[in-house]
């Protein structure tokens, strides 16, 4: 998925450079660096006196940028440019710094001037301004800062949409990779607090089929105000795009407290939802084709539950086309033959809407399915996108009203049969006729299992069966219990 960058950026262990001394050199050596999605190309950029110079200082500063960009990615445990990831990626250039609140420049004054110089090629131009007023609003409503409109001359932040090369020395790449660019305040340079736009990317006002604009400018003008990226997914400084309600957005705790350290606290527009900015009643979303969300970075180490702690106990494990994923909390581990380990996910960095702190999961090979479960709801999900219609009802699935969760639940997509985990009893669903037709003890059906079975899935004609920090392993044929392995066995730990 998209990411976005910064000219300060942290690291896990939070360690702070000092502003006067490390920070300065760290950022002469590494001025800008490409980041996530959302490319940011940001910071100041010397303003020459020669065209010999210009050339000169442009390119050591992509040298600079690439060295960074490594680094930084690094730091946020993302693959290096070298790789040659696709992933949607941030280019804003970005001094190597590990503090959440600390910054690099800011404005001197309280009011701001921005001015649209065009439009996204996939969006109206009521949509593209309304999505670029509220990601300026976000920040207005935290602080004293105002922001006013101009149509002619230069502004203190222009916006633009353009593609490939477009005058600045850091071109976009296409579809799919860098989404925008921004570039730090600067009282000397005229591009400091600009927003540039790849237009070959497929912004929308709303819809999850592409990238929605809203989001990406708001982390921009993040960077246009003079934050960095920090290393908490809920924040919108966050390197990676991630899936939020646009629609109920508000600035997380962390973005608050960044930005009021910059600028202060109070009222600018308003902090009032009430007050945002309106959509004309004429404008209607278009309709467009489906784009596949990029698969998102994993969140930093310190984030997730460690998937090799010995007394780690799963929400719920299932197969996704070929994978393996592992739920715990509001995270879930993807593992394939790719990864030598498998890597930690936010949930809903892959389904918006759906559940965190599920109770089980399945896949329905043939109908290509996710079954999430918590309490007595189920959740049906066809790729990225919750079907239309849920979540439902476990009775659904015909199970009694006295059942109010599942703990676990067990898909042989061979007989297609779903069998369902309920404490010491086991439910067996007939995915062909939907409709359930035994009902035994689970130690009846799994001879030894005699503990409480917390997630289960079938792999390569055998079948896993966890209880708390312990897998069996039984044979799917005959149901045979074969061995007893650690519950980490997949995380080749």
């Amino acid at each position: 998925m998209p990411a976005y960058a910064a000219v300060v950026c942290h690291s896990a262990s939070g360690a702070m450079m000092d502003p006067q001394g490390r920070l300065r050199n760290t950022l002469y050596r590494f001025c800008p660096f490409v980041c996530l999605v959302i490319t940011v190309h940001s910071a100041p950029i010397a303003t020459p006196s020669a065209t010999d110079n210009k050339k000169a200082q442009n390119d050591h500063l992509k040298n600079d940028i690439f060295s960074a960009e490594i680094q930084v990615q690094t730091a946020f445990g993302l693959e290096p440019p070298s790789s040659k990831s696709e992933m949607p990626r941030c280019g804003v250039p970005s001094a190597l710094q590990y503090n959440a609140y600390e910054m690099i420049s800011r404005w001197d004054k309280k009011q701001l001037t921005y001015r649209i110089e065009n439009c996204s090629s996939h969006m109206t131009e009521d949509e593209v301004e309304y999505s670029i007023e509220r990601g300026l609003h976000v920040w207005a409503g935290a602080t004293t800062l105002r922001f006013i409109r101009i149509y002619n001359g230069t502004a203190d932040i222009m916006i633009s949409f353009s593609k490939g090369s477009h005058g600045d020395q850091f071109p976009f790449d296409g579809p799919s990779g860098v989404l925008a660019h921004a570039f730090f305040p600067s009282a000397v340079n005229t591009i400091g607090g600009d927003v540039h736009f790849d237009d070959d990317e497929f912004f929308t006002l709303r819809s999850t089929n592409g990238f929605i604009l809203f989001l990406v400018a708001a982390h921009e003008f993040g960077h246009s105000l003079g934050l960095s990226h920090v290393s908490n997914p809920d924040s919108i400084m966050y390197p990676v795009y991630m899936l939020r309600d646009a629609d109920n957005f508000r600035l997380h705790s962390d973005d608050v407290k960044s930005i009021q350290s910059l600028y202060g606290s109070g009222t600018g527009v308003s902090a009032d939802p009430t007050s945002e900015p309106t959509l004309s009643p004429r404008i209607t979303p278009r309709i467009t084709p489906r784009i596949t969300p990029r698969i998102p970075p994993r969140v930093t180490p310190k984030a997730a539950p460690d998937a090799c702690d010995p007394g780690l106990v799963l929400d719920a494990v299932t197969t996704m086309r070929g994978e393996i994923l592992f739920f715990k909390d509001k995270f879930f581990w993807r593992r394939n033959y790719d990864y030598r380990r498998a890597e930690p996910y936010l949930i809903r960095s892959f389904w918006n809407n759906a559940p965190d702190n599920i109770d089980a999961a399945y896949e329905n090979q043939k109908l290509d399915k996710l079954f999430f479960f918590k309490n007595r709801k189920v959740w049906a999900i066809s790729g990225y996108n919750i079907k239309r219609g849920y979540p439902k009802s476990l009775d659904t699935f015909g199970l009694p009203e006295t059942v109010n969760k599942v703990d676990a639940i067990l898909h042989d997509h061979k007989t297609r049969t779903t069998m369902f985990f309920v404490n010491q009893y086991l439910f067996s669903y007939d995915e062909r006729r939907q409709q359930m037709n035994k009902f035994t003890l689970v130690a009846d059906e799994f001879p030894g299992m005699n503990q409480q079975v917390t997630a289960a899935f079938q792999y390569n004609d055998l079948i896993y069966l966890f209880s708390g920090q312990s897998l069996y392993e039984y044979s799917s044929k005959k149901q045979k219990f074969q061995r007893e392995l650690r519950s980490d066995y997949f995380h080749n730990c």
